[in-house]
């Protein structure tokens, strides 16, 4: 908020909305979690976010305006592009001669509203708006697009139906049925009305923060699903008669072969605009109705991420800080596709990555070019599959070797080798559990006193959904400790949390602060962005005996547990605890 605590102190109180005792007891809670004061009247349910805003106008002599059930015309709608009306949250609603009104929530962003004025040349009169009205509006720009596709699907259509008229005539005299069919999908490949229908898809998609475009052929459409945030999301459907095109079109950019519509392809294109630069890693695959495409949208810009921000904290954090300082062993990541775990293995490299060693890596795909680390792709048609990959690249002379994935127990035998021979090993797993990889690298083949000779450190990890900033406090119920009970030992996460110093002394679960999502102005979800939970396994001397010994993964759980490993069960319940994420993400991701 725009105005100082003691001024808003003052007009809640003489507005009636709000007790001195109140207000004092919100402020005293704004200072000690270190959130806005505004935040917290909201989320204690003492003001509503529209009657703060009304006031704030009030405050800074702003008009307010709520533009929550408003049409705009699309002429106005589109004098501010939607990119800019995303990222600056401002909107243009109406114009009277040389005047635009423009909606913000913030009216006093002043280089937003002299850029809006000097790109559209006329006067910006700024009014004062709530979340909710900016999200109407740009929910509009969804709808106009619509209508814009609408118009690129007609011209398209016809042009389909005018080459199916070609069709029966001369052509099928002069060539023969493969080399017509290439030439025709290369013509509808270049046809503007499809290159804009992709163009858009994509355009979209980096602008909602979608990781995949899925373009599925239906019976009757195609439908078009953006994951977001790890959620898949239905986007839009599209007529059948756009299909061969579309496919047509990104089988151009990825360099793949148009006329193979029978075996999977995989490929990669890259687009650079002056907001973005992505990397498109594609993938086709031969379905009933046709051909199913997912790109998977990989952003070059993208800052390397500290462990920090992936998630890590405290033991856990500490226990992988200590792992990478060794010159030598076996560093593990596990956990199902999606789960973040080349994410957290370029985040160590990145660490790692000095004049002093040489990196080299064998991937599958390679997903961000890394400087001064020498990444080769597998590519198991000529045979360079994470086996010779790696065979070859021991006689590169590395200090730090990165296997994109041990899947079979070639690999897996080459990789223990390496980390015994004086590497460093980096490698992931497809395991639910830390102590779930022991057994399942047994299981491939590898004798027990190996492992326990070469692993460091197993980390196991989870992608939870970040709640937004404004978000709902609330305690939990009987019903939902009852069903909680049943993922969990809910005396365990008591004890985390009293040590944490979240929770005070012999406190019950019961008593202590969670939080939902709501609906805010950069997610309609309540949810933006994702954050890491992780288990950390450190193979201690007696974790080692245990391997050995044959013990079960249960049987190493116990023993993690008895020596600090926190689970990533409770790792989540302390993010829920702190208004990190919520207690109904955490389970989601627990039991997928």
């Amino acid at each position: 908020m725009r105005v100082e605590t003691q001024q808003l102190r003052a007009f809640l109180l003489d507005a009636g909305l709000v007790s001195e005792n109140q207000f004092d007891k919100a402020n005293n809670q704004a200072k000690k979690t270190h959130k806005k004061i505004e935040e917290v009247l909201i989320s204690e349910g003492l003001i509503l976010e529209k009657e703060l805003l009304r006031l704030e106008a009030y405050i800074l002599g702003v008009p307010f305006v709520d533009l929550e059930k408003e049409k705009i015309a699309n002429e106005i709608l589109r004098i501010i592009p939607e990119p800019i009306a995303r990222s600056h949250n401002i909107v243009a609603f109406r114009k009277k001669g040389e005047c635009l009104e423009v909606a913000m929530l913030d009216p006093e962003d002043l280089k937003t509203i002299e850029f809006i004025k000097k790109k559209s040349n006329l006067k910006i009169l700024p009014r004062l708006t709530t979340p909710e009205s900016i999200k109407n509006v740009l929910k509009q720009y969804q709808e106009s697009l619509q209508v814009e596709f609408g118009e690129i699907i007609s011209r398209s259509a016809k042009n389909i139906r005018d080459k199916s008229i070609l069709k029966k005539g001369k052509i099928k005299e002069l060539l023969s049925e493969k080399v017509e069919e290439k030439k025709e999908l290369e013509k509808q490949a270049k046809e503007l009305p499809i290159i804009k229908i992709v163009d858009t898809l994509l355009k979209h998609a980096i602008l909602q923060r979608a990781s995949d475009v899925h373009i599925e052929p239906m019976e009757k459409e195609v439908l078009v699903r953006y994951r977001i945030d790890g959620i898949l999301r239905d986007a839009m459907t599209l007529p059948s008669a756009t299909k061969s095109g579309i496919v047509a079109r990104v089988k151009v950019l990825s360099k793949l072969k148009l006329d193979e519509h029978r075996l999977p392809q995989d490929g990669r294109f890259k687009i650079k605009l002056e907001e973005y630069k992505y990397s498109i890693r594609v993938s086709i695959l031969p379905v009933f109705n046709g051909e199913k495409v997912v790109m998977r949208l990989l952003s070059e810009e993208s800052e390397g991420l500290t462990l920090e921000a992936l998630g890590l904290r405290d033991e856990t954090l500490e226990r992988v800080e200590n792992a990478i300082k060794k010159p030598v062993g076996m560093i593990l990541v596990t956990g199902p596709t999606g789960s973040g775990k080349t994410t957290t293995l370029y985040s160590i490299m990145e660490i790692l990555n000095t004049p002093g060693v040489n990196i080299s890596t064998v991937e599958d795909p390679i997903e961000y070019r890394m400087p001064r680390i020498n990444q080769t792709q597998v590519n198991s048609k000529i045979g360079l599959t994470f086996a010779s990959g790696l065979r070859s690249l021991l006689r590169q002379d590395p200090d730090i070797i990165m296997v994109g994935e041990i899947r079979d127990k070639e690999t897996a035998s080459l990789a223990i080798n390496a980390a015994l021979t004086g590497h460093l090993v980096l490698s992931t797993l497809h395991t639910n559990s830390a102590a779930g990889a022991i057994p399942r690298l047994i299981d491939m083949g590898v004798e027990p006193f190996l492992l326990s000779s070469t692993l460091n450190l197993i980390l196991a990890q989870r992608l939870v959904r970040k709640l937004c900033e404004q978000k709902e406090k609330y305690k939990l119920k009987k019903e939902e400790l009852k069903n909680l009970d049943k993922y969990c030992n809910i005396k365990n996460i008591e004890e985390i949390l009293i040590k944490e110093k979240i929770s005070k002394k012999k406190s019950n679960i019961k008593n202590i602060d969670f939080y939902r999502p709501l609906p805010s102005k950069t997610s309609s979800s309540g949810y933006k962005g994702r954050i890491g939970i992780y288990e950390s396994l450190l193979v201690s001397e007696t974790i080692k005996a245990l391997i050995n010994k044959g013990a079960t993964s249960h049987e190493l759980e116990l023993r993690a547990k008895k020596e600090g490993m926190r689970s990533m069960i409770e790792d989540g319940f302390i993010k829920a605890s702190q208004g990190i994420t919520s207690v109904e993400e955490v389970l989601r991701v627990i039991m997928e």
